[in-house]
């Protein structure tokens, strides 16, 4: 029910007007909103109906101004476009959901100013924390935010120091398995796809490879460097375009890309150009979202367990927050390897 004064604009009925409805105090109808044990069932009911009847939506905001923190978490992602990304934040969801609190999602899309900016109206609003995938895991200002009272998770990336509870997978080991997969498909010759000399995660996808290649005896110059700016499928058909015009001599035979994303481009670019996948070039992805299994040639791809990165990373926050003495700690999956049909001929 919309109340109507004289001269004055329509208000929506608060507290007072339900009180007076069911013919309770005030505190009986707070106490029904944040204590219903402590109300009788019959007067709950009453107060319950005088509720539906006048319409009544309770003011969170102003029940968190005075408690002095909102039942809002907040996830800055680094790539809103990124499947990835969004797959950690239904984990995120999931557990907020049963936590009974609200997410958020920021998209910073790379960029450090909007990260900020972010962080700044985030703090501002009092959330009950801050999950972040950051583009510098060591920002000062994630620092500055956590003394400053609310808690900060870092999400797919493991922060020097223990200023943060973090949660990352293993992607020195996930490059390595990856190119071990290929050497043992029979390639000595292998392109590595992605922006590994800005992007930490896809730094240590490439050592794992490295790694992959000395045990296999193969020297450093088996890994041919097919550098991206960014990890979306334009730049995958773009260094395919550039795969595709080396010297037959000197032409990889299998690729492994930084991401699915990449993967998926290069495959569009082999399936526009006539090359076979596998025969002619052999891809392994790393992230196995839902696409890679879908796609024209069944994508092999490193799986990250992408939704429980996300559930840990809550519970990671909300330990942080009600436990006494609490210690940052830093979690690592280890990722695992996923064989389709893009590398076994």
């Amino acid at each position: 029910m919309v109340i109507r004064e004289p001269g004055a604009e329509p208000r929506v009925a608060g507290m007072k007007e339900v009180a007076a409805a069911a013919g309770v105090s005030l505190g009986t109808v707070s106490n029904v909103l944040n204590r219903p044990d402590r109300v009788s069932p019959a007067t709950r009911a009453r107060v319950e109906a005088a509720m539906a009847e006048l319409r009544f939506v309770r003011n969170e905001s102003a029940r968190q101004l005075r408690a002095g923190r909102s039942r809002v978490l907040a996830y800055v992602m680094l790539d809103g476009s990124n499947p990835f990304f969004t797959d950690v934040a239904a984990g995120m969801e999931d557990a907020a959901d049963a936590a009974d609190l609200s997410l958020f999602l920021c998209n910073s899309a790379h960029q450090p100013s909007r990260e900020a900016a972010y962080l700044g109206r985030l703090e501002q609003q009092r959330v009950q924390g801050v999950l972040i995938t950051p583009v510098d895991p060591d920002e000062p200002l994630l620092g500055e935010i956590a003394r400053r009272g609310t808690p900060v998770v870092v999400v797919d990336r493991t922060p020097e120091g223990t200023t943060h509870c973090s949660v990352a997978v293993d992607d020195v080991y996930g490059g390595e398995i990856a190119v071990r997969h290929l050497v043992e498909q029979g390639h000595d010759r292998i392109a590595f796809i992605g922006n590994h000399t800005t992007v930490g995660q896809v730094r240590d996808r490439r050592l794992g490879a490295l790694r992959a290649l000395e045990a296999a005896g193969l020297g450093p110059d088996h890994l041919v460097d097919l550098t991206t700016s960014a990890l979306t499928v334009a730049d995958g058909r773009g260094a395919g375009e550039r795969l595709a015009g080396l010297p037959a001599s000197v032409r990889p035979t299998a690729a492994f890309c930084a991401n699915d994303l990449v993967a998926l481009g290069l495959l569009q670019t082999c399936a526009n150009l006539r090359m076979s996948v596998p025969d002619d070039l052999a891809i392994v992805g790393y992230d196995d979202i839902e696409f890679a299994a879908a796609a024209a040639v069944p994508l092999t791809s490193v799986r990250q367990p992408r939704r429980r990165l996300g559930r840990t990373a809550v519970e990671l926050l909300l330990a942080e927050t009600t436990e006494t003495g609490h210690e940052h700690r830093k979690v690592v999956f280890t990722p695992e390897l996923v064989v389709r049909a893009s590398t076994l001929r």
